[in-house]
């Protein structure tokens, strides 16, 4: 029978690379395959192993979304970082504490930690304290690009209120350096300019491979005469277009576990649970509530690097399939070094030399991969003592994520969830959905798009209620365009920010507006709760 109308959904993760065939709220085929050191590669090889199956047409396919933890490893591993140029506007005022005073050594190594300071900005009110020095950032920009530097990061104060100050600038850069990849930090991050100026040359520190990275993936998709359109997850759970990806890889850093948690809540039915997803390197625990992820609400961490844009309250161990099994001072432990998608070669069960988490799950016969007879050498008493900390950090997890002492369901998803065969601590019971192992890919399959409106209006003229709308129309509209079916596109988040240094009638109003792809396969996801 031929296949009609199908989402591809893909998760690149450290280890596995997940891909999953969906028609309408079916899952249709699903493949784990490992992740390659070149990731066009490793989606090549999972893809096909789909399209292999028995009626599947690449024609047939009419979206593909991808959700990769590619740039946040990259920054975390500090590989194939670009350095950048960091020039903050907020002179005279602004330059109590510099950029980069808060960075880990190594992270401001890679990116090079250079950085300018230049007279400009405006207060909190959205009132100008002094013109932007357009003289002075002309000479860093020359200076920058003198040291081989390609990629800004411009951070202005309170930019989010006033964010056309670093759009003159940035306009200026671009034209003084064409081709420079330019980051504005009102767009990554909220008003502390510390946080969204770190925020920010992160960004750009990941710009150039992004640009490779997502060549490479709509290359892949061409090989395989797959012509639809493809999408990327970011950290709300929704949709971004590959140029917007290419711009802001930053937006997709934590779409990984954001996937799993949406795409446990979709294969279990539950709204509200604790979700585990234990994949080849580490164990991500988050928090569903009304069938989105709990978002944090203090400031995240990227490699050791604060910012301040909204991410999923979701909490990582050093613990996968992959981790290092090892025995310190009479102490038996997993993690947290892991062999990461070297697992095929160097686990014991797959004919290598090192002991892994996976080796004890299946010596304990909790699962069955590879080739149990090498594993004959390992000891009842060191499998027993290994699950015993593998357990006890997944506790350990589960209450600092939990914020209530009442015990809840626990969701399990992710390749690794065979390391679990007990019931834990804090749970009420333990759920292990069919497809649980693809997750992450079919929380990306059912990602909605989203649509924005940032726009200053004069309520004294226009009326709060007429802008509100015009607004909420405009995210609305922004959203079908982006892909959303018109008429199942929803409001979900309206703010409204005074400004006033201009008349005291005008309001900055942002809105956000999500739905689900158009793509006539009869799916309809709730946005409800979101």
């Amino acid at each position: 029978m031929r296949l009609e109308r199908l989402r591809l959904g893909i998760d690149v993760g450290g280890t596995n690379t997940d891909a999953v065939l969906m028609q309408g709220n079916q899952v249709v085929g699903a493949v784990k395959r490992f992740t390659t050191g070149d990731v066009s590669d490793g989606v090549v090889n999972a893809v096909r192993a789909l399209l292999a199956l028995d009626g599947v047409q690449p024609s047939a396919i009419e979206a593909v979304m991808i959700g990769t933890t590619q740039f946040v490893n990259a920054f975390i591993q500090r590989r194939d970082l670009a350095p950048v140029a960091a020039i903050r506007i907020g002179l005279p005022t602004g330059d109590g504490i510099p950029p980069f005073c808060d960075w880990p050594a190594d992270a401001r190594a890679a990116v090079g930690g250079r950085y300018w300071m230049i007279r400009g900005g405006a207060h909190h009110d959205g009132q100008e304290f002094a013109e932007l020095d357009m003289d002075a950032l002309a000479t860093a920009v020359q200076d920058a690009r003198s040291n081989g530097i390609d990629c800004f990061a411009l951070s202005a104060t309170f930019a989010p209120v006033r964010p056309d100050i670093e759009e003159r600038a940035a306009r200026l850069v671009r034209e003084l350096a064409p081709g420079a990849h330019v980051t504005c930090s009102a767009q990554v991050g909220g008003l502390g300019i510390l946080d969204r100026e770190n925020a920010a040359i992160i960004n750009a520190s990941l710009a150039p491979l992004a640009v490779r990275v997502i060549g490479a993936l709509r290359t892949a998709f061409d090989t395989l005469s797959i012509h639809a359109p493809l999408f990327i997850s970011q950290n709300d759970g929704t949709l971004i277009s590959t140029a917007m990806a290419t711009e802001y890889p930053i937006l997709t850093c934590s779409a990984g576990p954001t996937n799993s948690i949406r795409g446990a809540a979709f294969l279990s039915g539950l709204t509200d649970a604790i979700v585990a997803d234990i994949g080849g390197t580490t164990t991500d625990i988050g928090f569903l509530r009304n069938g989105f992820p709990r978002e944090t609400a203090s400031p995240d961490r990227i490699g050791g690097v604060r910012t301040n844009f909204r991410m999923p309250d979701v909490l990582s161990i050093g613990l996968g399939g992959g981790s290092h099994v090892t025995e310190v001072d009479g102490r038996v432990r997993a993690g947290p070094r892991s062999v990461g998608y070297r697992l095929q070669t160097e686990g014991l069960v797959f004919g290598g030399s090192t002991l892994t988490a996976t080796d004890i799950a299946v010596r304990s016969g909790h699962a069955e991969v590879g080739d149990p007879t090498l594993l004959a050498g390992v000891t009842d008493e060191l499998v027993n003592h290994a699950l015993d900390d593998m357990h006890a950090q997944i506790e350990e997890a589960i209450d600092q994520i939990k914020v209530s002492a009442a015990p809840l369901p626990l969701i399990l998803v992710g390749g690794g969830s065979i390391l679990v065969s007990r019931s834990l601590k804090g749970t009420s019971k333990t759920i292990r959905p069919e497809n649980a192992s693809v997750a992450n890919a079919v929380g990306a399959a059912i990602a909605l798009v989203s649509g924005r409106a940032d726009r200053m209006f004069d309520y004294g003229k226009i009326g709060r209620e007429a802008a509100l709308k015009e607004a909420r129309a405009e995210a609305v509209a922004a959203a079908v365009s982006a892909g959303a079916e018109a008429g199942e596109v929803e409001v979900v988040d309206v703010q409204e920010l005074k400004l006033t240094h201009m008349e005291s009638t005008m309001m900055q109003v942002k809105v956000r507006a999500v739905g689900p792809l158009a793509l006539g396969s009869g799916l309809r996801l709730a946005v409800g709760g979101q």
